[in-house]
């Protein structure tokens, strides 16, 4: 009889990218296995060879009512569970998984079957998800995610069409200046700060971009202000599923502690990450062209959204040192 796995993956892009060596491991172990991955980034894991079914999870309680009903009539044998909450065991327990494994957290102990103490101290997002594959005979994941672009001929014309749009012929060393972090206002580099940096590249023979989604429009009019001069930008122009393919373009992404500067590092990009609220120890891009800036803050980090007082954890670290570190990541 077939085994039936499901897998709650996170709810954050770079969380799930940072999950990707624990389902390669998994489906490595499990080749014969129907491997059901669920979450809110998993359609963008359908290229990854990871899983039989990948399904997004809804907002809606209604729609969540539903696919609970759908996964319970499937009787999973395990539910792997790698966001920490209490709704995801609640979910996994609905959806009448025989086995719950998943990290020992938020008071959800009684709904799962092999509940994880935390690691002490705190491991690295990427070594954390593999731990919970223990009680499933499973150890051998990577300890960097890699991503699988593939061939997608209308793909990649797209993404050629999209720069040269914006005036970044093919041949350029683009610099991706992604602006955004769904996280809060705590993790933006200012927009003064990205301006400087533009034109620093400019004056070397690298060519910014600016990146980011439609709600980054205001600090992308500010970049371009505090540059005196406009600046390529593909803000709100991308899309999730062209992301992967947009950024192996690049030559280097500049960015602070998001998502997309793990799935940069997944596709073989080099990263400039900027830390302040969060730890770098714990959640920093993993490649081999990955480097990290952190700001000089004794309350750092924090793990705040919003910085109650002046942001120096950010606002100290100086467009001269990141381009230094762009410099050594391109050389």
């Amino acid at each position: 009889m077939t085994l039936a796995i499901v897998v709650r993956t996170p709810n954050w892009l770079g969380d799930t990218v940072m999950a990707l060596p624990t389902l390669t491991a998994l489906r490595a172990a499990e080749p014969e296995a129907r491997i059901t991955l669920v979450g809110r980034w998993a359609t963008l894991l359908a290229g990854q060879g990871v899983a039989d079914v990948v399904l997004p999870y809804p907002r809606p309680l209604a729609a969540r009512r539903r696919l609970a009903l759908a996964l319970a009539a499937e009787r999973a044998d395990v539910a792997v569970l790698l966001p920490s909450s209490i709704e995801s065991a609640l979910a996994a327990w609905r959806w009448r998984a025989a086995r719950r494994v998943g990290y020992a957290t938020d008071g959800r102990v009684a709904l799962l079957t092999d509940a994880l103490p935390l690691p002490a101290p705190r491991r690295h997002q990427v070594d954390e998800y593999a731990a919970l594959l223990a009680p499933l005979g499973v150890s051998a994941a990577a300890a960097a995610p890699s991503w699988k672009l593939g061939p997608d001929a209308a793909m990649a014309t797209e993404v050629t069409q999209l720069l040269a749009e914006v005036g970044l012929p093919a041949g350029v060393r683009a610099i991706g200046l992604h602006l955004g972090a769904a996280f809060g206002s705590s993790k933006l580099w200012p927009a003064e700060a990205f301006g400087r940096l533009a034109q620093r590249l400019a004056a070397i023979g690298l060519a910014p971009v600016l990146l980011g989604t439609a709600e980054d429009g205001a600090t992308a009019a500010a970049v371009a202000r505090a540059a005196a001069g406009p600046i390529p930008s593909l803000v709100g122009r991308d899309r999730p599923a062209l992301l992967p393919r947009l950024l192996s373009r690049l030559a280097c992404l500049v960015s602070g502690d998001t998502g997309v500067a793990h799935l940069a590092a997944a596709v073989g990009v080099a990263t400039v990450t900027l830390f302040g609220p969060t730890d770098a120890r714990l959640t920093a891009p993993r490649g081999r062209g990955s480097r990290v800036l952190e700001g000089p803050a004794p309350c750092a980090p924090c793990f705040l959204p919003r910085c109650p007082i002046d942001h120096v954890c950010l606002t100290r670290i100086e467009p001269e040192e990141v381009l230094n570190e762009v410099r050594l990541a391109v050389a």
